[in-house]
């Protein structure tokens, strides 16, 4: 009323008061800083919100020299620092509560972006939170997590999220809004007719949504400047049209970009919608270079656009501006197809990928295509429903769908007669092309009940792999030299030997590898091969298969997206197995009868007494002796619920595979060894895990048998047959149980 404000000046601490009149505020948001206990009892726990807590972090890290980093929070803000921590050395994990990281963007989108963050060997934990911070003697910090973890580290960021700031607001009695930020008109006045504000702290209005939201985003936040300045100086006659959360982020080599609203927000607003999922090339494919891009379009059944979400390597701001462009103007799909963009094969292609998502989006409202998504495939009705892969025989060989019949789409016309009619069929492909030619091929030949996977088998696959990516740091401290990231790149030109190329992008695993095989055996001992591939898994794929066969690994990179590996054939490869054996142990443990597990542990650690590495894989019946005590709840499908209820619990649930008279031989076994003064199989099993015994949980088994890694006792690890047979090869012992 008074229309003062009163000011504290920081270095005296004295104050003075200044009139008004006019006032704006703009306090931005502050970081969530959540009542963890042990939070606020030490100096390294940072929070990211401006440039002095940027100064605060560099000058920690050129002062301390820290080995490792936590990062709480996986948004846009916590995945740039995960990068930038990277590149300082510094080996990064990331802790997140939700199931995925970034959650701006759907799930099938952010499994993208899971995937890559595995190639940079980043390690993350999703579904998971921080219990505990607690100081250590050594000056480090203890993390500890909800499932049970405890992690070590030299400095914590926390990225949480943010929040209003709106304490001096609510000091003054200005009205806050419904969802907890400063309630402002369209002119951006708050209900004081001389205060207006803007930034971070406001709620604004959301035109996909029809409500106010908040989205603190630099670009609205200046254009709203700009207005409150042409409302002070002449009127209240801007106003502000809303906000659509147009953002964009690069996570080490690709771009995530966000516009409008995703289906997790459109379904909670109960808004009707379709989902679209396209991928295209960055440029035109006939022109070098050009690298895939995804694209997942939202829109109403009457076509307008309500959101969209692309990840990709290049040009992916250029589409998602088109895109957020079409939004606010009110375009539809129809739109999108016809929108003009400059051509040239370095820069794009004829048909866009933003018109080649608007083309698709029509086929579906036209009703030329019926989708479905990934995980309408997940919930089929096996007993109505076929799936047919229309790619080529090499392709469906290298992976498909469980389940899933192969009649490429050139042979599609000549083989009708082994599709049931009476079915409904779901057609895939790599990306949906070939698919949705099968449909139309099919559709003109009388066929009924066709759909096609929206975004194909890429998609698929993306999303049903392992999302997360924890415990591949094994050790407590790291040292700069260690390799955590990748091998050391020979930077050097190498003009004495010959070095040939080959491409194996586009090759689904074991696809790249089966290449690598193929043309290592046409080259001498000392040439080189440098070999390109796109399938994630060949980064770690291409290190064990060269342990393995002996070659020589010089350099393995990404290069926006395409994983780059150059090879030195060995001068002399090992002749035999034993020539490469050395004297560790590997067990593989197939049964959970409660001897067999307890000879497993005694033959464990007697070699680990010896001074023998010891690795033991747990496969199939193997993974009930590893499964914790107490375990989470965790969400499973039908079979894997069903294998749960039939299987033992845990090792103490253990049967005998004789003598085991409904449960009474496993008694009378422990009793006889607690009189004999042995150790217990728990006991065997954490003295193993004490001692340094890997133990490998095998994930084919735990996805067939619908194991989850959080059922695991802590300090297993997760691995495949490669995994175990790259062990296997340094052994002189391998022993099946």
């Amino acid at each position: 009323s008074e229309k003062t404000i009163e000011i504290k000046k920081t270095d005296t601490g004295g104050t003075y008061k200044e009139k008004y009149d006019k006032l704006v505020l703009s306090p931005g948001a502050m970081p969530v800083i959540p009542p963890i206990p042990g939070i606020d009892k030490s100096e390294k726990i940072f929070t990211m919100r401006n440039v002095p807590d940027t100064d605060n972090i560099k000058s920690f890290i050129e002062k301390e020299n820290p080995r490792r980093a936590v990062i709480v929070g996986a948004g846009f803000i916590g995945l740039e620092m995960a990068e930038n921590l990277h590149s300082k050395g510094i080996f990064v994990t990331i802790v997140e509560m939700a199931e995925q990281v970034m959650n701006v963007i759907d799930y099938e989108m952010a499994s993208m972006v899971h995937q890559h963050l595995k190639t940079k060997n980043v390690e993350f934990y999703l579904k998971d939170g921080v219990a505990s911070f607690e100081k250590r003697d050594d000056g480090r910090l203890s993390v500890k997590l909800n499932s049970g973890r405890n992690l070590v580290t030299d400095m914590v960021i926390l990225s949480i999220g943010v929040r209003p700031e709106i304490k001096l607001v609510k000091d003054a009695d200005l009205m806050i809004g419904e969802i907890g930020g400063i309630a402002v008109n369209d002119n951006l006045l708050t209900d004081d007719p001389d205060i207006y504000a803007l930034g971070d702290a406001v709620e604004v209005y959301n035109p996909i949504i029809g409500k106010k939201s908040l989205i603190p985003l630099a670009g609205p936040a200046n254009k709203q400047g700009r207005i409150v300045a042409d409302n002070i100086a002449y009127g209240n006659k801007s106003k502000y049209e809303g906000t659509i959360g147009t953002a964009i982020a690069k996570v080490f080599d690709v771009t995530v970009a966000t516009t409008g609203a995703s289906e997790k927000l459109l379904r909670k607003e109960n808004i009707p919608y379709i989902a679209s999922i396209t991928h295209s090339g960055s440029h035109a494919g006939y022109y070098p270079g050009a690298i895939p891009m995804s694209i997942k379009l939202l829109f109403t059944p009457q076509g307008k656009i309500l959101g969209a979400q692309i990840v990709g390597y290049d040009g992916v701001d250029k589409r998602i501006d088109v895109i957020a462009s079409l939004i606010m103007c009110g375009k539809t799909v129809y739109d999108m197809e016809a929108v003009e963009h400059s051509y040239a094969p370095p820069y794009s292609s004829a048909k866009d990928p933003v018109n080649v998502a608007g083309f698709v989006a029509e086929n579906i409202l036209k009703d030329r295509v019926k989708i479905v998504h990934w995980y309408d495939v997940q919930r089929r009705d096996k007993s109505k429903t076929i799936l047919l892969d229309v790619r080529t025989r090499e392709e469906f060989e290298l992976g498909s769908i469980e389940d899933a019949i192969n009649i490429p789409v050139d042979d599609l016309r000549s083989r009708m007669n082994e599709i049931p009619r009476d079915r409904n069929i779901i057609v895939f492909c790599g990306v949906g092309l070939r698919a949705y030619l099968s449909i139309r091929i099919l559709t003109q030949n009388g066929f009924k009940n066709l759909f096609n996977l929206s975004g194909g088998y890429k998609t698929y696959e993306h999303v049903v792999t392992k999302q997360s990516n924890e415990d591949i740091y094994g050790k407590d401290v790291i040292g700069r030299n260690d390799d955590i990231y990748q091998a050391d790149v020979d930077k050097q030109k190498v003009f004495d030997r010959n070095i040939f190329e080959c491409d194996a992008t586009g090759l689904q695993c074991p696809g790249p590898i089966m290449k690598l095989k193929n043309e290592m055996e046409k080259l001498n001992p000392g040439d080189r091969l440098r070999i390109k591939a796109s399938d994630p898994g060949f980064f770690t794929d291409v290190r064990s298969w060269c342990n393995v066969t002996g070659n020589l690994l010089i350099s393995l990179e990404e290069d926006r997206g395409v994983i780059v590996s150059l090879i030195e054939k060995a001068m002399s490869l090992p002749a035999t197995k034993t020539a490469i054996a050395g004297n560790n142990k590997t067990i593989i443990v197939f049964s959970d009868d409660f001897d067999r597990a307890l000879a497993s542990f005694v033959i464990a650690n007697g070699a680990l007494s010896m001074g023998r590495h010891v690795t033991m894989f747990f496969t199939f019946w193997g993974l009930d002796v590893i499964k914790k005590k107490k375990r989470p709840r965790v969400k499973k499908d039908f079979m894997g619920f069903m294998f749960g209820k039939m299987l033992p619990k845990n090792s103490k649930k253990l049967g005998m595979s004789k003598m085991n008279m409904a449960g009474m031989g496993p008694v009378m076994m422990r009793l006889r060894m607690k009189s004999r003064k042995i150790d217990s199989l728990e006991e065997m099993i954490q003295n193993a895990l004490n001692g340094g015994i890997e133990m490998i949980a095998c994930q084919m088994s735990m996805d067939v048998m619908g194991v989850k890694k959080e059922e695991l006792i802590d300090g297993v690890k997760i691995g495949g047959v490669a995994t175990y047979l790259e062990e296997a090869e340094k052994s002189s012992l391998n022993l099946f149980i």
